[in-house]
């Protein structure tokens, strides 16, 4: 049976996440939907479930048809009718053996947060804007602790019989040149869920001054939600790349 493999990316703002859920909008039914006038029904694996509000630039899906599909054209046909929010880069022919989902080797999310005492209405669903001055320095600091593989438990929402141990192979704030946008790009083997948003929420506070980075690996050490402040806002959060 053919293996495709979609490239996609999407403006998460409309959706209730990627994953199906009933009665909600998500980005997996409205593609699904497009397929199943393509294809049939299918059933698709995904790189990341992105939550709601979240954005992807590089996501990758794949599927199994029992059919022969042109490849260009089932990208075109498809881009046509999941909607503005939704573009299908590509569609190809992979091997069997190919998952979208297990196959990965890394993901990398980016964090886009905007630090002014006036808050931009244009660019609202796309970044967090804080009304503080950060120190990119220090936010490095604390970043610092995350690389290598650790017990996340403190920095995600525990999935019911899941580890939460990830190996997080880098993580480093910019700040933009042109905006001044700080932006925080991390790579990992694979995340829990929230756990990109949790991290950047403790280097925030570091930011901010309200937090010494020191603290960091107190913090992942006792492998307790309640050891940190929660989750960053979903709206500056992008799945960036995921390599294979």
């Amino acid at each position: 049976m053919p293996n495709y493999r979609l490239d996609l990316a999407y403006d998460g703002s409309g959706f209730h996440g990627y994953a199906v859920q009933q009665g909600v909008r998500t980005v997996q039914s409205v593609l699904e939907e497009a397929l199943f006038r393509i294809t049939g029904p299918v059933k698709t694996v995904v790189a990341g479930r992105t939550d709601a509000g979240v954005h992807a630039r590089g996501q990758v899906v794949s599927f199994m048809c029992d059919k022969e599909l042109d490849e260009d054209r089932t990208a075109r046909s498809l881009d046509s009718m999941v909607g503005d929010e939704i573009v299908v880069r590509g569609c190809r022919l992979v091997p069997n053996d190919f998952s979208a989902r297990f196959s990965a080797l890394s993901r990398t999310y980016r964090y886009r947060v905007a630090s002014d005492r006036h808050v931009d209405p244009l660019i609202r669903h796309m970044v967090w804007q804080v009304r503080n001055q950060l120190d990119t320095e220090m936010m490095n600091a604390a970043a610092g602790h995350f690389v290598g593989e650790h017990d996340f438990a403190s920095l995600c929402r525990k999935a019911e019989g899941r580890s939460t141990e990830r190996t997080v192979l880098r993580a480093r704030w910019e700040e933009g040149s042109a905006d001044g946008h700080h932006v925080f790009e991390v790579s990992a083997t694979s995340f829990c869920r929230q756990m990109v948003r949790s991290l950047v929420a403790v280097c925030v506070d570091v930011g901010r001054g309200k937090l010494d980075p020191d603290t960091v690996p107190d913090i992942i050490a006792a492998r307790d939600r309640n050891s940190a402040r929660g989750a960053a806002p979903p709206q500056g959060l992008i799945l960036w790349e995921v390599e294979y």
